[in-house]
């Protein structure tokens, strides 16, 4: 059904082609007038077209320009020319849409067509990578063609402090990976400065690798933490108890599905080991959490498989590129339930701070697109989530790429000897094999084959990803094997013969030169030194003649092999691995190896692979006999439908929970915004006073009832707690037993008190402490309703047993969370304002001429200057304390509080008319009569 409405949505494609095409003939004829500028002439193109752009006219109209102005810059720079279907590509992108094309026909080129024209108007342009190396590599060599033509281009690396950031986002095009995007978008709304932020907004987006952004990510939100407060025994407790549970006794598990629950008999063991009555009594749930994340970490997640540990941490592998995953920890507990059973330092439980999912995150931007070479498989969930249609563009050269039919055998063991067997024909020809595995344990068990039969080869996995382009660039030498973690090198071209740019600097290493130095850079005695530009030139040159030799011989022996140990979960990833051979009409030939023991075979499987099973135990088929059948294929290709369904259902899922957030996180951090953008919430005061006071009046002097069973002790207690003064009586108030004029009189009490506040401080810091207090209140706040949330989420699925759509029950909850969560927010706000104190740093002068704050305003130069000569005390009367991480740098220094004095009362002293127990008008933050009030 998929299948048939993805070709009923692709209908109009070839005519879409056909436009494409007679564009493509439109630039190929302005080809010779761009040949024939010069460079100054052409740099200055740009500014005629951005001049053109910012009249108003449409993109659309000034792309054949633009395109044979970035081809020609391109053929200047790079010495590299735009095929006309790379042309295509550019258009497809420009549309907003997902341009497929086969690897090898270089789509990290065509993204320049469409930066280049997006970028004309000033709106920024993100070219979006999946790693640092891609995004640094890129922004280099692509850079080359936009600064050529007068642009900026910008570099975002994981690490990169903010101030660096700021002008690689003012930049025209801006590289970068999906993750620091999206991570500084969420940073952006966690400053308290309006300066502080990064980004410039998100107007046009090209994704390259799509397919695994946008699919294979989209299942894990970008998550900010702080430090939580869970001790780390409680995981080392649980994981002490989980080796001695048995399954289907103890606890059942769905290893597809990852869902892992404890028995009824099994939830006694456990908790008769740890000594608890009940685990499920916990009001927080904590323990309840404790316990599954326990079982999911010791049961579902295996070492070397999902994670590694090196030097005594635990690191996620990712599991569609087997690279680790640096500075990502699972969330809600799993990473310390993992570090538990590995026995390394459990770190602190984090709190989540701020959260996004890749697909809201990319929704953000006004227009999207993306290249990869496989996208078509998934086109219906491109369309659906993101609005984004795939269009396959034809190749430069026919395709003459062989894919054999599938090995199937009956063992593992069986299965890998084959592969070995395989790789040693082939490599005794001289013929290059990349082989790809899905695990870690896989490669490290293959390359222990290899080593017995003596073939000389690179092992390339998450254990070892620092050399991957190197390892990858190189693995169509004569003879190379290299063994793949998945899709460990993507990105990165396999030339046959290997690329001489990389080989170059091999030759200089082997001569005693650092590549990597400039000509002029000073080194220390021993070390190599930088190679001369005729050494590179000599080095490139024969690297060259070496690659061009080895090129005529691999294609002699058949081109590149392509050999798969084991089916993906998704034939997407297996058509990745499958296009690494066959490059700009190349021969290759790709095989795939499997076993009845792989996972996807026993989790997926079904009906047909036991009766392939049955038969080869009937027949009695040697194990290193393997069958390859067409119905071989078909089988697995409909388990791979059913995990691309279970997993598109998984991610669809995390969308609609994370949509429910993202409306509210747009809510919050417009108001962010607005505040960091100058909002002034001076004007908002009174409304906010207004709104509250009516909230408390309405609930203990309701309308209809009489006002002798009013609670005005109630209301007398709220103005206390807002205002940290007692000095308000509702009982005296003169309200005429109506609620709306009691309303008035509390709103002109807590409006007098307020103003006292203002013309205390004076109208500049108090501007600034309204802004910075709401700020501070919004984020922790925000922070405390993501924790609830995350708590709610984790347990909602069980109200499914009460027959209720846990998705609705989680929109009502969520909803109400929010109102709770803005009503206490707004109230907040306004106690900590009604209760500022200032403590004034005084000199020690003598008493006759101190001066009272109240005799006059207090002025200061700055803001600044009065942060660092007051301190603010917000008292927190009943709102529970919450702890943020949101910035070291946001609560400024508080000093100490002017000292105690003792003080004789005179009538015409400014202290003559104040309280005992008011404030000290000397500001010190004290009673009266605790300080200058003292002894009298």
């Amino acid at each position: 059904m998929a299948g048939f409405l993805s070709k009923l949505l692709t209908l109009g494609e070839g005519k879409q082609l056909k436009n494409y095409e007679a564009t493509a003939q439109k630039i190929n004829g302005l080809e010779p007038d761009m040949q024939a500028k010069s460079d100054a002439e052409l740099r200055a193109l740009t500014s005629a077209l951005r001049e053109r752009a910012e009249a108003g006219e449409d993109l659309n109209t000034l792309l054949p320009e633009a395109f044979a102005a970035v081809r020609e810059a391109s053929v200047r720079t790079l010495g590299l020319r735009h095929f006309d279907v790379q042309l295509i590509g550019g258009m497809a992108l420009n549309d907003g849409q997902i341009a497929e094309m086969k690897t090898g026909e270089g789509k990290t080129l065509v993204s320049t067509l469409a930066g280049y024209l997006n970028a004309l108007p000033g709106s920024n342009v993100h070219i979006v990578t999946v790693n640092d190396y891609l995004a640094k590599r890129d922004s280099e060599w692509m850079g080359q063609i936009y600064r050529f033509l007068g642009m900026e281009v910008g570099l975002i690396q994981n690490g990169m402090r903010s101030e660096k950031k700021i002008p690689a986002y003012a930049a025209d095009v801006t590289y970068g990976t999906n993750s620091e995007f999206g991570f500084d978008y969420l940073r952006d709304n966690m400053v308290t400065r309006a300066e502080a932020r990064v980004q410039r907004g998100h107007h046009f987006a090209i994704v390259d690798e799509v397919d695994s952004i946008l699919i294979d990510e989209a299942r894990t939100p970008l998550i900010i933490s702080g430090a939580g407060t869970q001790a780390a025994e409680t995981y080392n407790k649980f994981a002490r108890v989980m080796p001695r549970l048995r399954l289907d006794e103890d606890f059942e598990m769905d290893e597809a599905k990852k869902t892992i629950n404890a028995t009824e008999s099994g939830l006694e063991k456990i908790e008769a080991m740890l000594g608890i009555d009940d685990i499920y009594a916990d009001p927080s749930g904590q323990l309840a959490n404790h316990l599954q994340q326990a079982l999911k970490a010791q049961f579902l997640f295996h070492r070397d498989v999902d994670y590694v540990v090196t030097n005594g941490e635990v690191k996620i592998v990712d599991e569609f590129t087997g690279r680790i995953m640096e500075g990502r920890r699972w969330s809600e507990g799993l990473h310390q339930a993992v570090e538990a059973k590995e026995k390394v330092l459990v770190r602190e439980e984090n709190q989540t701070l701020a959260t996004i999912t890749l697909q809201n995150y990319f929704r953000l931007y006004e227009k999207l697109s993306g290249m990869t070479g496989t996208a078509m498989t998934e086109d219906a969930e491109f369309r659906q989530i993101y609005k984004l249609p795939v269009v396959a563009i034809p190749p430069n050269r026919p395709v003459a790429r062989r894919d054999e039919d599938d090995l199937i055998y009956r063992t593992v063991e069986a299965k890998f000897n084959a592969v070995a067997d395989d790789v040693a024909e082939r490599n005794a020809k001289g013929q290059p094999c990349l082989i790809g595995t899905v695990s870690i344990e896989s490669s490290e068990k293959l390359s222990r084959l290899l080593d017995k039969r003596g073939i000389k080869h690179e092992t390339l996995n998450a254990k070892n990803h620092e050399r991957e382009a190197h390892i990858i660039a190189q693995a169509g030498r004569v003879g190379a094997v290299t063994i793949a973690t998945n899709m460990a090198g993507r990105g990165t071209d396999i030339l046959l013969g290997g690329n001489p740019d990389v080989l170059a600097d091999d030759v200089l290493r082997a001569q005693g030169f650092d590549p990597e130095l400039k000509e002029d850079a000073e080194t220390e005695e021993g070390e190599a030194c930088a190679p001369s530009v005729d050494d590179r030139a000599a080095a490139l040159a024969e690297a060259q003649r070496t690659c061009a030799d080895e090129h005529d011989r691999v294609i002699a022996a058949g081109g590149l092999t392509v050999i798969g140990t084991e089916r993906h979960e998704s034939r997407r990833i297996d058509n990745q691995l499958r296009g690494r051979a066959g490059r700009q009409g190349d021969p290759g030939t790709t095989q795939f190896y499997l076993s009845l023991e792989d996972d996807l075979m026993r989790l997926f499987g079904g009906n047909r692979m036991d009766s392939i099973a049955r038969m080869m135990e009937k027949t009695d088929m040697p194990e290193d006999m393997p069958i390859q059948a067409g119905m071989v294929s078909k089988a697995i290709e409909g388990a791979q439908r059913q995990v691309e369904s279970m997993h598109f259902a998984a991610r669809k899922n995390v969308l609609e929970y994370d949509d429910v957030m993202n409306l509210q996180r747009v809510a919050i951090y417009d108001e962010r915004n607005a505040i960091l953008d100058g909002k002034d919430m001076d004007e908002r005061i009174p409304g906010i006073i207004r709104d509250a006071v009516e909230a408390v009046v309405e609930e203990n002097c309701p309308d209809k009832t009489p006002s002798d069973d009013w609670d005005l002790k109630a209301v007398d207690v709220w103005v206390a707690n807002m205002t940290g003064r007692s000095d308000f009586s509702a009982e005296a108030a003169d309200h005429e037993d109506d609620p709306v004029l009691l309303a008035d009189a509390v709103v002109e009490h807590l409006e007098t008190v307020f103003s006292e506040k203002a013309e205390q401080l004076g109208e500049p810091i108090v501007k600034m402490l309204e802004s910075q207090v709401m700020l501070r209140i919004i984020d922790t706040r925000w922070m405390a309703h993501l924790s609830e949330m995350d708590y709610l989420k984790a347990g909602i699925g069980l109200r499914a047993f009460g027959q209720r759509d846990p998705l609705v029950e989680y929109k009502n909850e969520a909803y109400n969370a929010f109102q709770s969560l803005t009503a206490s927010m707004y109230e907040d706000y306004l106690r900590t304002l009604l209760r500022l104190q200032v403590a004034v740093k005084q000199e020690q002068p003598a008493l006759a001429e101190e001066k009272s704050p109240l005799d006059g305003k207090v002025s200061y130069s700055s803001p600044e200057q009065a942060l660092e000569q007051t301190g603010v005390a917000a008292a927190r009367a009943q709102a529970p304390a919450q702890a943020s991480n949101a910035g070291a740098d946001q609560t400024p220094p508080k000093p100490a509080p002017a000292k105690p004095q003792t003080y004789v009362k005179d009538k015409d002293d400014p202290f003559a008319n104040v309280g005992r127990n008011d404030p000290c008008p000397c500001g010190s933050g004290l009673k009266f009569k605790k300080c200058h009030g003292r002894d009298m």
